[in-house]
């Protein structure tokens, strides 16, 4: 493989990705379930630990640094409000500047999660996902011929300091990047203000403007693959 490339939608163009390395764990806690009324002693509350848990993330993200991301959801934590739940569950994503970094802050997330179960009385289980995702690594010379290939076609690139941030995303593409020459862009679909993960940002993924977005993203990819050909890189395949 000679280039890898993928072109992802956004409110405005953005030529360079700069996604965190991220890992994704499934978190698990085990308590006893009881009456909450009658027999309240008697139980663990498995929904508790995530609450412990919670609290001890948002106190740790006073001393993170600021390329980190901690957030996750509760996806199950109880069936009845008269019955202490005996199991809660959750996904949780921790991001970082590169892999090395991420190795360092997951541990300290990872207590945090320890600290519900040290607090309820409850058993602790983390599941990673998936292996991490690495921060990625743009080539150089593809994202220069990607950076005026959209020019021709009319398009501008978004300014500093505007709404550009879904370049600072994850993927698995990171991986690739570390062994592979890639390039990961973004094209805009005029959606502003609404942004990436939005009701109103998916509303704005049909129609003329998004049309017009996903045939300029893959002729501008295209005309990157033949740029670094003739550049002298060698045949694209």
């Amino acid at each position: 493989m000679d280039l890898v490339m993928m072109v992802h939608p956004a409110p405005v163009d953005v030529a360079e990705a700069r996604p965190f390395a991220v890992s994704h764990s499934k978190i698990s806690y085990t308590g006893k379930s009881a009456h909450a009324a009658a027999y309240p002693e008697t139980g663990i509350n498995a929904a508790d630990a995530f609450t412990v848990a919670q609290v001890a993330i948002g106190l740790l993200r006073q001393q993170l640094p600021a390329s980190a991301r901690v957030h996750g959801v509760v996806t199950h934590a109880g069936d009845a409000p008269n019955a202490i739940p005996e199991r809660s569950s959750g996904r949780w994503y921790v991001r970082a500047e590169t892999l090395a970094e991420l190795a360092e802050l997951e541990p300290r997330v990872m207590r945090a999660f320890e600290a519900g179960a040290l607090a309820t009385g409850s058993e602790l289980e983390i599941q990673p996902e998936s292996k991490p995702y690495a921060e990625f690594r743009a080539d150089e010379t593809a994202l220069a011929h990607y950076r005026a290939n959209p020019l021709a076609l009319g398009r501008e690139f978004a300014p500093p300091g505007q709404a550009a941030r879904m370049n600072r995303a994850s993927t698995d593409m990171g991986n690739v990047s570390q062994v592979v020459p890639a390039i990961h862009p973004y094209i805009g679909i005029g959606s502003l203000p609404a942004t990436n993960h939005q009701h109103e940002f998916a509303a704005h993924c049909v129609g003329g403007t998004a049309q017009r977005a996903l045939l300029d993203g893959a002729l501008a990819l295209a005309w990157t693959g033949v740029d670094r050909s003739v550049s002298g890189r060698g045949a694209v395949t």
